[in-house]
This record gives structure tokens, C-alpha cells and sequence, in this order.
């Protein structure tokens, strides 16, 4: 690996000038990382020179090769960002900025300041997907050279890619790549499972060789007697899609039948119909699993038909047919056909393909980072549902999606005003779920608008965001009717209006005072308890705060200690109050929490998706936060469905103790189809120790979900 095999590669499809300008940023990468070394010894320049060839394989254009071999310069040499941008340009210094790490970050939570950092990245490739592209070829590399890492190191980075970036490339339909990082990080964090599956697998390759030879060589003789060419292929799977197939059913490796799969191209999208009429006559279709993702491709581009056939020997076989452009994208999805010649040749069907990543910019607006990666992380794995409109356009929706989500999906107002709709010419109720095929007319009427019960069956983020801010919307209105009414009641005892206070320009005087950009964000703030109307009046008549002093002050104080209590919970605008916590719910700190007011009871704190607290009167809703530091020893039950098979609730339990929580109760019931549900009573204390256990469970084989079961 050298700079004249990357001088080669991009000779190949770059221009004299471009090549020169690779040439020109190795120069200066090596001179910035001169005399560093990598955890293997070797120059640290051997890693952004084998990012930037990563690169040039997927013919991207200039500006993403330099960035390749530059793009740890800023977070680990002495470079700046306006030295890339004065040598390099605007577009380089600004992809370079968007992989390098935050470093600064003031945290102590290394899991946030990670979660920040896959949030900047991800956010940068909403803007310019080949941020993206050139941190997938960085964590390629770094997962080749691993094994030079500390083990713990090994499986942080193995987790994170499995969960994040090895979707992501299969997102962008990459598929090469998205297989690599999987079967990388297979190795890493199932170690053992790994180098069985490998010897299993390479114990009858010879066998398993001259079976695909055989398929092969009649597949394509009876393609031929139809008068097709066609190119015939056979490929084992990877040992990461075998692992995930046994893990998923609860097989053994002798119980998978499908290990080979066969791939036929041919040239035009009618001579993939007329190949699968073809192979459908010869052979037995298995019933269920066709799939036509020429006419509905994914929403990673990804186009093929899809069937299993019972061939020769009575064995299943499955095969994809493609043409060659459809083989193309699929193995190099965006990479295929994305260019970066000028911002005006990007055409509509990439803005389209795209659409999902732009949609992330929507989402900056979470403040958390870790809640923000792991919706990115359920966006990037869900499965998807096409359906169509009336006019016969087509709509990928996560699976599972209701008559809800698709409204939203077409217009923001459609979604706000749906009453109903007709799937496929019947009438269904807004809950209706979606499935494949689905032809859909949307029903409106301005009498209805969203509420929280639509919260509970909602299941893209569009759509969750679009109903949260209309109930947000209609929560200020009603905050800021009461707080008017509060405000009005008690100047009236001082003989005061706002009217006049207006015409004084008293108002103005509480707005700078109470730093509110106007009067309706003022009476808000009155409505939520996070103002009283005693600090409006003191402030109004500060005579009246003078003869109050001693007294509100021996109050506030007493307040304040109230607050301090065992609960670790802090409460705002509410001084003095009993805290209790909602049995419904039982909130573990770091949960998202919301007080209940209730006169002469104190403040009920519910977790935020509570079923009780969405059926609640939102006007009695007070602002509570978890004091820094809070533990809270909670019982929290866990149900786990598993395949029910012997030693798995070890294997459990052992996931659990691993995790450094102890197990209250376990109760274990099978369910038939070789399943099982087991229940678990665990003791936590934070939300992250409930974080901590459902990963481990979720690494153990046999496990198909975790879930926290609210009493």
C-alpha cells in the first residue's frame, strides 16, 4: 500500500489536476503525522492513506479522497481547520471538520461525549452525505487493524459500529462494506460463535463449491432453452447473516438449509420478469417469499426480484435477479452514481434517495445525544412497508406504520387533520397498520386534531414530532389563558390591570426583569408555575414586597430544604411540596419525568410516556428534574422473549449479574413454536443500570427482545 497505488487508482477516473491535488494532500499528511506510530507500530500514515484508497474504490470524487487522507490531521496532529480550508478549500476543511472528533467537550459521561460525537457526524452527513462516506472507510480500516487495541476498546468499537455504522452503510446500500464491518465486528464480540460458524463453514466448502458449480450450470442452461443469457453466480453467505439467521430462529447450524444463495443478471428490467417466469416453471416457488424490489425498490436504492424455489435435491435455493445497473447499486448504492461536480447536477432522484438522511436535520431539536443516536439507530435498522397513494406514488414507511403515519408522511396539515381513511377501498380507523401493497386515501376533518393517544401507535418520528408539537402548541395556549387569568385576578386586589400597565410601560419593565421575550411568554411562565404571581407583584410594588420580606424569606428557605429531599428529585415553581413517585410508571432516574400537582397530595413524578400522565390534565403538569447524582432504588421487571431452549435462562441470569445487578424474581413460562417468555424483577438504581442489562441480554443468543414492563 503506497501513494502510487492510490495515484493509480484515482488516475483511473480523476483528471491530471485532481490527481495532483491527492498527491499534494499525502504530502502534507505526512508531514503532520511525521513520527507518529499506530498501536501496531506501524506509521501512522499507513491509516489515511488506506481510508483514501477505501475511497478511490468507490470512485468518489476529489474533495472526499483528500479528505481521506486528511482527515485526522485536525484532531490529532497540530493542523487547524484553516489550514485545510487555505490549502485545500472551503469543501475539504468543511468535510474534514464534520468526521473530527469533539475533544473539548465538558463531560465526565465518556458514553455522552461518544454519543456526541456520532451525532456531530451524523448531523454533518445530513448536509453532505460524504461525511458519512468517509467515516465508514475510517472505521473499515480501524476494524482490519483491531486486534492491536485493548480487548475493552475491541468491543466498544465493535458495539457501536454493529449498532450504528454498519446500518448506516447498509442505508446508503453499500452493500461490500456493510457486510465487512459486520463480519469484522462478529469476530470481535462473539469471538467463540465466530470461529465455529467459520469452521463449520469451511468443514464443507469443497461440497458446498461444486453444488453452486451444479446450480449454476443449470440455471443457466434453462434460462438459455428460454432464450436468455443471462450471468449466473452462486455466493455463501456471510457468517454474520448465518449467526443472525440461528440466533433469530433458534437454529443450529445443520438446521439452516439456506447457507447458498444465487444471483442471475441479466440485461434489461423485462428479462428479469421473464427469468423468474422462467425458474418459476422449472422449479416449486416456496409460498411467501417473493419479493419484487424492481418495482418497489428499498429505500436504499437497492433493486432485485427475490424468490426460493425448491431445486435440485428437494434443497431450498434462493435467487435474486438483477440487471447489471440494479448489481451495480446494489453492491455500491450511493457511491454508485453520487458525483460532486457541481451542486446543479444533482438531480431529483438523488435529492429522493437521500430523503431519509435529510430527515435527521429535523431532529437536532433532541437535546440529548444518547436519545438522539438511538433514534437514528432505530430509524437506520427498521424494516420498511411500501404503500401507495391514490395517484399511485409510492411511500416507504418504517414497519409497523399506522394510516397516522402515512397522512404526516404526505403533508403536516393532511396528518393534523386525519380522521380516518380507505385502505385499498375499505374505511380503517386512524390505528389501522399498514401493510405491503396498501393503497391509501387519507380522510380529514378540521373538527378532530391530535392527542396524546395518538402518541401510543405512532411509529415514524415525522410523525412523532408533528403531533408533540401541536399538543406543545395547544398546552401553551391553554398555559398561557390561565396564567392570564391568574395575572388579572390578583392585580385587580391591587387595583391594577394590564391595560394599564401597558399604557405605563410597566409590562416592558417585567419582560426585561424577567428576561421574556414578550408579554404571552410572561403569562406562560405563570401558567406553568415557573413565575408566581407573588414575584410579579413584588417587582410591580416593591412596598408591598418590603412588608412581606421576613416572612417570604423564612418561607423560601423552608421551601428550599423541602425540595432537598431524599427523592433526588427537584421541583420548579412549587416550593414546599410532598414528592411521591407514580406506581404506575416507577421512574428510575435519568428516565424523562413530569410532576402531577394534586391539591393537598403533593407532586406525583410519572415518567414522560406514562399511560396515566397522557390521560392526565395537562394544566396540572409541573417541570420536575432529577438532582445531579440521583440514585433511587426502584423495582423494574423486565419480559425477555427468547427461543426456549436449555441453558438460555443461565445464560441470561449470567447477563444480568455481569451487568452488576442483582435478580429480585425470575419467573420463566413457555409459549409454544419453541419460544419463551421469561420475566425478571430486577433492583436498579439509575436508568443507565437498566440500559446496561438489556444490552447484555440482547447480546445473548436466543434472545429476540427486551422490554421494561410498566406495573
Amino acid at each position: 500500500m503506497s501513494l502510487g497505488d492510490l495515484l493509480r487508482k484515482t488516475r483511473e477516473y480523476l483528471s491530471e489536476d485532481d490527481v495532483a491535488l491527492v498527491s499534494k494532500a499525502y504530502d502534507f499528511s505526512a508531514e503532520v503525522h511525521a513520527g507518529q506510530l499506530r498501536q501496531s507500530g506501524e506509521p501512522y500514515l499507513i491509516h489515511p492513506l488506506a481510508v483514501a484508497l477505501l475511497l478511490a474504490d468507490l470512485r468518489l470524487d476529489v474533495d472526499s479522497v483528500v479528505t481521506g487522507l486528511l482527515h485526522d490531521t485536525v484532531e490529532d496532529t497540530l493542523a487547524t481547520t484553516e489550514q485545510i480550508e487555505e490549502r485545500f478549500g472551503a469543501e475539504v476543511a468543511g468535510l474534514v471538520d464534520g468526521v473530527t472528533k469533539i475533544s473539548l467537550l465538558e463531560t465526565e459521561d465518556s458514553e455522552t461525549l461518544e454519543a456526541e460525537n456520532q451525532r456531530k457526524v451524523v448531523l454533518a452527513a445530513a448536509r453532505d452525505v460524504r461525511v458519512l462516506l468517509v467515516k465508514l472507510a475510517d472505521r473499515a480500516h480501524n476494524l482490519r487493524t483491531i486486534k492491536h487495541l485493548a480487548p475493552e476498546k475491541q468491543q466498544r468499537i465493535a458495539r457501536e459500529t454493529l449498532d450504528l455504522y454498519a446500518p448506516l452503510a447498509h442505508r446508503l446500500g453499500i452493500n461490500w462494506l456493510k457486510t465487512e464491518l459486520e463480519d469484522s465486528c462478529f469476530r470481535v464480540l462473539y469471538a467463540e460463535e465466530h470461529r465455529a460458524l467459520r469452521e463449520r463453514l469451511s468443514l464443507n466448502r469443497l461440497e458446498r463449491e461444486g453444488y453452486m458449480s451444479e446450480v449454476c450450470n443449470l440455471l443457466t442452461k434453462r434460462l438459455g432453452d428460454g432464450g436468455l443469457e443471462a450471468e449466473v453466480g452462486g455466493r455463501t453467505k456471510s457468517a454474520y447473516s448465518v449467526f443472525c439467521k440461528m440466533k433469530d430462529q433458534g437454529l443450529d447450524y445443520d438446521e439452516v438449509h439456506d447457507v447458498v444463495a444465487f444471483r442471475v443478471v441479466v440485461d434489461s428490467r423485462n428479462e428479469c420478469y421473464e427469468a423468474l417466469g422462467i425458474m418459476h416453471a422449472y422449479w416449486r416457488p416456496v409460498p411467501g417469499r417473493f419479493r419484487d424490489y424492481v418495482a418497489l425498490p428499498k429505500a436504499n436504492m437497492y433493486q432485485s426480484l427475490h424468490t426460493t424455489v425448491i431445486g435440485p435435491y428437494g434443497e431450498r435455493m434462493e435467487i435474486q435477479v438483477r440487471t447489471g445497473e440494479m448489481h451495480r447499486i446494489a453492491e455500491h448504492g450511493i457511491a454508485a452514481h453520487w458525483r460532486y461536480k457541481s451542486r446543479d447536477d444533482q438531480g431529483t432522484d438523488e435529492d429522493e434517495r437521500l430523503e431519509w438522511l435529510r430527515q435527521v436535520l429535523e431532529w437536532q431539536k433532541i437535546d440529548d445525544p444518547r436519545e438522539f443516536i438511538d433514534t437514528i439507530k432505530a430509524d437506520v435498522t427498521a424494516e420498511d412497508v411500501y404503500v401507495f397513494t391514490p395517484k399511485g406514488d409510492t411511500v416507504s414507511l418504517p414497519l409497523g406504520a399506522t394510516v397516522v403515519d402515512f397522512a404526516y408522511s404526505i403533508h403536516t396539515d393532511i396528518g393534523n387533520y386525519c380522521a380516518g381513511a380507505r385502505v385499498n377501498g375499505r374505511l380503517v380507523p386512524i390505528k389501522y397498520r399498514l401493510e405491503q401493497g396498501d393503497s391509501v386515501e387519507i380522510l380529514t376533518t378540521e373538527e378532530l386534531a391530535p392527542s396524546r393517544d395518538w402518541l401510543k401507535f405512532v411509529v415514524s418520528h415525522h410523525a412523532r414530532e408533528r403531533v408533540l408539537s401541536v399538543l406543545k402548541q395547544e398546552e401553551q395556549t391553554r398555559a398561557i389563558a390561565l396564567g392570564r387569568a391568574i395575572v388579572e385576578r390578583d392585580l385587580k386586589v391591587e387595583s391594577l390591570d394590564l391595560a394599564r400597565l401597558h399604557r405605563e410601560g410597566r409590562v416592558a419593565d417585567l419582560l426585561k426583569k424577567f428576561r421574556k421575550a414578550n408579554e404571552e411568554e410572561l403569562l406562560e411562565s405563570v401558567g406553568l408555575g415557573r413565575i408566581t404571581v407573588a414575584q410579579v407583584l413584588d417587582h410591580l410594588l416593591p412596598d408591598r414586597a418590603a412588608k412581606a420580606g421576613p416572612r417570604r424569606r423564612f418561607r423560601r428557605i423552608f421551601g428550599l430544604l423541602a425540595r432537598q429531599s431524599k427523592t433526588g428529585v427537584t421541583v420548579r415553581g412549587v416550593e414546599g411540596t410532598v414528592v411521591r413517585f407514580g406506581k404506575c410508571c416507577q421512574p428510575l432516574p435519568g428516565d424523562s419525568i413530569v410532576g402531577f400537582l394534586t391539591k393537598g397530595r403533593g407532586i406525583t413524578v410519572h415518567s414522560l410516556d406514562c399511560q396515566r400522565l397522557a390521560d392526565s390534565d395537562s394544566r396540572r403538569h409541573v417541570e420536575v428534574t432529577w438532582e445531579k447524582g440521583a440514585r433511587a432504588l426502584t423495582k423494574v421487571k423486565l419480559e425477555v422473549d427468547s427461543s426456549d431452549r436449555p441453558g438460555l435462562l443461565a445464560g441470561m441470569s449470567q447477563a444480568i449479574t455481569a451487568a452488576g445487578v442483582n435478580i429480585e424474581r425470575a419467573q420463566v413460562r413457555s409459549i409454544g413454536d419453541n419460544r419463551a417468555t421469561n420475566v425478571f424483577e430486577l433492583v436498579l438504581g439509575h436508568v443507565d443500570e437498566l440500559k446496561r442489562v438489556s444490552r447484555n441480554l440482547r447480546r445473548v443468543p436466543g434472545v429476540r427482545d427486551v422490554r421494561r414492563i410498566r406495573a
